[in-house]
């Protein structure tokens, strides 16, 4: 049995670009890539915090440490520049690979700084 699972996620960056007519879909500081784990071309899931959109593209790399989040291409009409977006991948593992799994949890500033990562939500609580 295979189990989808989140692989790694930015947690509210801002978007710093939204460019219409761009070939490539979601420009991504290459260093925050490395850091979370996506790879170029991966499918990646984009939620914005902001409006509510959700949509579904691939990354593509952006200036190493420059802070960019550009929603390119048809996205653009998704996203306005300085919206809060959750960018998350998913992974599917079988039993064995679950049992050591952990994600790559990615957390920003207001200026696409990293203040922290972790391998763990916060439980809930009422």
């Amino acid at each position: 049995m295979q189990v989808t699972m989140l692989k790694s996620k930015l947690h509210r960056a801002t978007v710093t670009h939204s460019e219409l007519e761009y070939e490539g879909s979601c420009a991504i500081d290459g260093k925050l890539l490395e850091m979370a784990g996506i790879n170029e071309y991966e499918q990646i899931q984009i939620y914005d915090v902001t409006n509510g959109e959700r949509f579904t593209t691939y990354a593509i790399r952006a200036e190493d440490g420059s802070g960019i989040i550009s929603v390119n291409g048809a996205a653009a009409h998704k996203v306005d520049v300085g919206d809060k977006v959750i960018i998350c991948t998913y992974v599917s593992l079988n039993q064995q690979e679950l049992a050591s799994f952990k994600p790559v949890l990615v957390y920003f500033d207001d200026e696409n700084n990293v203040t922290h990562c972790r391998n763990t939500i916060p439980v809930q609580v009422a």
